[in-house]
């Protein structure tokens, strides 16, 4: 396989399900992270596209079809969307890898199949969930109902586009709501296939539309009236200015923000599975991963034995084209998070951290947004490289003594999002996991499930996404009390 040479320019909009001429003129051209070369070209949604968009949503909500659906009628549409991305997900991994760099090695699993596992997973879910149950009242029966919030404005970032809108827009459209998908300019191309696979679906008019924008667009999808939920993933400082703008209409809000999590290994630990399990996750996309094990907490009485392993496997990632199979390690998505990384290397080695391996730009690559995988050892949890969210792939490696420090170490975090432990007893992994104030934990592995609830403690975010929690956050809940004495028929 070799690079992307190409240029993929497009020149509609997706708004209510039909390709339209933008209001505006503005484009976003798309730069390969690899190149540093123009290779793709889209509009660039205005504030009366968003307002377009959220009209046809709103009157496809209050006045169409899909919402008065019958649950089935709407899972067959969406079965029909996970069966031709599954046909097509070779080509959503490579266009993914060409915009944000993404080896194409790990692109298929991680950019493609997984967004194909959350659409079939979402179905799974919305097949038994309790949409009305009777309860028996204090004074009397009641009839609880869910019933589909409403209009759904889905924010999605860079680093996994495609995971990340299905995680939205699977259970909002499965539970009758209608979507605007406001998608990263930098990572705008692959949104493309997916209008194509949502139109050829046939979904009714209105219901979903897809656009690329800015921040500033962004603000003004969120701020809008006639949206009832925001769906957000990304930064921290982004999403707290997300749920500012969404509280002047009370909308509801879902937020999924970043981390730093800590990948526990206990003195008993397998280092050889433990090596080969954390790597691969703290380095995922290139280190930018919200979930990624950032943070490796090693005993201090193996810990020089931890460090030569942990630096050689590091060491020995094959950077290089996102597009080449052998790559292990990209680029990183945009000169910025480039620049952002360097500047944490060396701020950690001003605050008396060890470069283990790694810690410049590869002597390898002549362009390109490159950065060595770097592993800093003899790094203090109170260190700003350990409490920050790097979002490249310089990791750090913590030393601790007892089980009670590593614990408060792995707690010691303004995030809570993820984490693994590693260990040979896995009850006591276990324990520990119970422990950690983190939305997802792992033991002796790295999982993400989408049946289960994935989301974050303290600014990791607010409610979760997949699995029963997840669906039941695009539903407003209705009680409405029965007479007593009364019986269905």
């Amino acid at each position: 396989m070799t690079e992307r040479t190409e240029l993929v320019e497009h020149g509609r909009l997706f708004i209510g399900g039909e390709f339209t001429d933008p209001l505006s003129t503005e484009v976003i051209e798309v730069i390969s992270p690899h190149t540093e070369q123009v290779m793709g070209r889209v509009p660039h949604a205005s504030e009366a596209d968003v307002d377009r968009a959220v009209a046809a949503a709103r009157r496809a909500f209050d006045e169409g079809p899909w919402p008065r659906m019958a649950l089935d009628e709407r899972i067959a549409v969406i079965t029909r969307i996970k069966d031709a991305f599954a046909v097509r997900h070779e080509e959503f991994a490579r266009l993914i890898s060409a915009q944000n760099g993404t080896p194409y090695s790990a692109s298929v699993m991680v950019q493609a199949l997984a967004a194909m596992m959350v659409w079939d997973s979402a179905i799974t879910v919305a097949r038994t969930f309790p949409y009305e149950e009777r309860r028996d009242g204090v004074l009397g029966p009641l009839l609880v109902r869910r019933e589909p919030v409403g209009v759904v404005a889905a924010v999605v970032p860079w680093n996994v586009p495609q995971f990340t809108a299905a995680a939205k827009l699977a259970p909002a459209l499965l539970a009758g709501c209608t979507a605007v998908l406001k998608v990263s300019p930098e990572t705008p191309l692959d949104a493309y296939l997916l209008a194509e696979v949502a139109e050829e679906a046939g979904l009714p008019p209105g219901v979903l539309s897809i656009l690329p924008a800015d921040r500033e667009v962004s603000e003004y999808l969120v701020g809008h009236r006639d949206v009832d939920k925001v769906s957000f993933t990304g930064s921290v400082a982004a999403g707290r200015r997300v749920m500012e703008v969404a509280s002047r209409n009370l909308t509801r809000v879902t937020l999924e923000l970043g981390g730093k999590s800590a990948a526990v290994i206990l003195p008993d630990a397998d280092l050889e599975a433990a090596v080969a399990g954390i790597v691969p996750f703290a380095w995922m996309i290139n280190g930018q991963a919200c979930v990624a094990q950032t943070r490796i907490l090693a005993p201090r009485s193996r810990y020089d034995e931890m460090a030569e392993a942990f630096a050689a496997a590091a060491g020995a990632l094959r950077v290089g084209d996102p597009l080449d199979p052998a790559t292990e390690l990209g680029p990183l998505v945009a000169r910025r998070q480039q620049q952002r990384s360097l500047d944490y290397i060396r701020l950690g080695q001003q605050e008396g951290a060890k470069i283990l391996t790694g810690g410049n730009v590869p002597a390898s690559q002549e362009r390109g947004w490159y950065v060595e995988p770097t592993l800093f050892g003899s790094v203090d949890n109170s260190m700003r490289i350990a409490r920050e969210e790097i979002f490249g792939p310089v990791i750090c490696l913590i030393p601790y003594g007892d089980e009670a420090e590593a614990v408060r170490i792995a707690d010691d975090s303004p995030y809570g999002l993820s984490g693994s432990v590693w260990t040979a007893d896995t009850e006591r992994g276990i324990d520990i996991a119970r422990r950690i104030r983190t939305g997802t934990y792992s033991v002796n592995t790295f999982s993400l499930d989408m049946l289960g609830p994935f989301g974050g403690y303290k600014n990791s975010g607010l409610g979760r996404e997949f699995g029963p929690e997840g669906y039941g956050e695009f539903f407003e809940h209705k009680m409405i009390h029965l007479p007593a004495g009364y019986r269905e028929a």
